[in-house]
């Protein structure tokens, strides 16, 4: 803000702003939204402008209400925020907005040279003449014809900004949205407060005390049930809300295809109607009403968890998650598939689209086809397509076994082992007690089943290779400290020895069926006792086609 106000002064470029000429739209209040601009490039420097020269207030991080001042010393010709300090100090002009705002520069000139006597007369007067003439100065502005096609402002709103903070469609759709009238700045709030919210429930107080205007707008009520919300599983961020709208609503996946549709696009006849617009911000309150509802968000969140996601970082697609929540909403407003049903299919699609990679890439292409063809023959039938095509015994028993040949523990595929194991309330690596939900939600490690140090002793130092995800297995602490670098037919004689007397040395196991379920639920393969460094790749081999199977049976008990 400073520096803007230094260049306005000293005559320097600041850049053109641009804008897009909003098309002629009739609002509720039968008041038209005509000569709207959506501004593609420059909001820094308007809101810069507005607070320093007009002297607007600002929103800050808690929407409050404030003013920014920047001052000015005319000896020195320097700009600065104002402080306690500067503001006690005569050689300053505390705010400039009330200085160029002035009915009279010349007599707050006279009150300058008053209060700074041993001042140079003419140069203060020069600065100040200068400083006055900033509300004159010209800033460029290029205005995009309004029957530009949306694509294109659309590129041009994403290139323009790639210089700044990078900016994509969905901000253009945010600028869109707030660009109908009070509705639609109404529920672009409505969006903003939504995704804050979920991640700050404390903010809530200060939304209803200082953005007045929105809590009387009656949207305010339906997001107030996030002020006792703490589940952080699903927290969605604008871009999130905008694509679950599209969806769900206007069976766009492409977010760019959602503002031609708010602009009033008929993409039969290809022309623009008022109309249509109208309608489409209609239904776009409708859905968003839906979105942000505690009955159906907190439902949706439900079904997932009852998936075995108990944490968001078990969770690798945020792109999955929306649709399977544009999917959920859908298939309640139809009302063809019962409750059950519904949770069903959302449940089985969620899994899905994360072990198939349905929705990274070109996601929004493979948005639009699937909600498209769950409008042909419904979400249930496009699921057992699918499940025929790309789910069948090849996939379980050789692609995702191939799949898991990975050293990362972001795999989806290490992640779907995990959840798999909680959803069966699985027990941890060698616990008697403990499962792998409370290690997730809690504490716990995960353990290298070949050791580490015991692979690097015997030549196998590639990180690659000692971190593949078919070596790991979520434990216990303290077991996992007993084990240290021991060989597998080491620690496995422990286990075997306290069978054999009731001594704990590692873990709790204490019999032989505890000991063959918990190798089971693990994916441990029998070999285990045998496995050395130069068995290792075998054991990998087999335990992914065992880490696969507990896959394939949690997705068939879904």
């Amino acid at each position: 803000m400073r520096d803007l106000l230094d260049s306005l002064y000293s005559g320097f470029p600041i850049g053109y702003l641009i804008t897009w000429q909003s098309a002629d739209v009739g609002l509720k209040d039968g008041s038209k939204s005509s000569f709207r601009q959506i501004l593609i490039d420059g909001q820094q420097r308007i809101t810069a402008m507005t607070a320093a020269l007009v002297g607007q207030f600002v929103v800050d991080k808690s929407y409050k209400r404030k003013r920014i001042k920047i001052a000015f010393n005319p000896t020195t010709e320097q700009f600065a925020t104002l402080t306690p300090v500067i503001d006690k100090d005569s050689a300053w002009i505390s705010d400039v907005a009330d200085f160029v705002n002035a009915t009279s520069t010349f007599s707050a000139t006279k009150e300058y040279m008053e209060a700074n006597p041993d001042v140079d007369v003419a140069h203060i007067e020069q600065a100040l003449q200068r400083l006055s003439a900033i509300k004159q100065a010209q800033v460029g502005i290029i205005t995009l014809a309004e029957d530009l096609d949306i694509e294109t402002v659309t590129e041009i709103f994403i290139r323009i900004n790639s210089k700044g903070v990078p900016l994509s469609s969905a901000d253009f759709a945010m600028s869109k949205i707030s660009s109908h009238g009070q509705l639609g700045s109404n529920l672009r709030k409505l969006i903003d407060y939504f995704c804050h919210l979920s991640v700050a429930p404390h903010v809530f107080s200060d939304i209803a005390e200082n953005d007045t205007s929105f809590a009387a707008s009656g949207y305010l009520p339906a997001i107030s049930w996030l002020k006792h919300d703490n589940s952080d599983l699903y927290d969605p961020t604008y871009t999130d809300v905008i694509r679950v709208a599209g969806i769900k609503e206007f069976s766009r996946g492409k977010v760019a295809a959602l503002v031609s549709v708010l602009s009033g696009r008929d993409f039969e006849t290809r022309t623009f109607s008022e109309e249509l617009a109208v309608e489409s911000f209609d239904r776009l309150e409708s859905v968003l009403l839906e979105i942000v509802n505690q009955y159906n968000f907190q439902q949706f969140v439900l079904t997932i968890k009852s998936a075995g996601f108990v944490a968001p970082r078990l969770i690798s697609s945020k792109n999955a998650l929306n649709f399977a929540y544009a999917l959920y909403l859908k298939l309640r407003t139809e009302k063809e598939l019962n409750e059950g049903e519904i949770k069903y299919v959302v449940r089985r699609w969620f899994v899905m689209s994360l072990l198939t990679g349905r929705y990274t890439g070109s996601f929004e292409t493979a948005f639009e086809a699937d909600i498209r063809r769950v409008n042909e023959v419904g979400a249930l039938q496009v699921l057992r397509d699918i499940e025929s095509s790309q789910l069948a015994d090849t996939f379980w028993n050789v692609a995702l076994p191939m799949e898991m040949e990975s050293s990362s523990v972001r795999s989806p595929y290490f992640l779907a082992f995990l959840v798999a194991q909680i959803h069966g309330g699985s027990r941890g690596f060698l616990s008697k007690n403990v499962t792998v939900g409370s290690m997730i939600e809690e504490v716990g490690d995960i353990h290298h089943v070949v050791p580490k140090n015991y692979l690097i002793r015997q030549g196998l130092n590639d990180r690659s290779e000692y971190n593949q995800i078919a070596n790991f297995a979520l434990t216990e602490t303290p077991i996992n400290i007993a084990i240290k670098d021991k060989a597998p037919g080491d620690y496995m004689s422990l286990i075997d020895a306290q069978i054999a007397d009731g001594v704990l040395r590692l873990g709790e196991i204490t019999a032989d069926l505890d000991l063959e379920t918990n190798l089971r639920v693990n994916a441990i393969p029998a070999s285990v006792r045998t496995t050395s460094a130069e068995s290792y790749h075998a054991f990998l081999k087999e335990r992914r086609f065992l880490m696969a199977q507990v896959i394939k049976n949690y997705y068939l008990a879904l």
